[in-house]
């Protein structure tokens, strides 16, 4: 089997309008599709959309604490446009080294993060 790309990541909510608003208004997503699957362009490749688990006949069985990596040019920059926007995030931003990362939640309590490679790979 060869994996072409990633064609999209799920994220379950409770509420799809109040996420389609948070991905959309607050963190400024372009929003590519609508209805009962809100779906997010997330660079040139993968998307994310809003999965209302009683869509499909299951339960919400919480978050996604695993973070989904969201790659902007300043982490600290993003952090401050969202910080005024009322994300509340966890912690201080982490250098890890060869990275910046911020973590934060949408309202659902799944785990996002900011994030920033300044390291070239080797």
């Amino acid at each position: 089997m060869i994996v072409e790309r990633t064609d999209f990541v799920s994220v379950p909510v409770t509420d799809l309008e109040r996420s389609t608003r948070f991905y959309r208004d607050t963190l400024g997503l372009d929003q590519i599709g609508m209805g009962a699957w809100p779906e997010f362009q997330l660079g040139e490749n993968v998307s994310l959309y809003l999965l209302d688990p009683t869509n499909i006949g299951q339960e919400f069985a919480g978050p996604h604490t695993s973070s989904i990596a969201l790659r902007v040019a300043d982490v600290e920059a993003a952090r401050a446009e969202l910080q005024a926007k009322g994300v509340a995030f966890a912690g201080e931003t982490f250098d890890t080294g060869v990275c910046h990362m911020a973590h934060f939640t949408d309202p659902d309590g799944n785990v996002l993060m900011l994030h920033r490679r300044y390291a070239p790979r080797d």
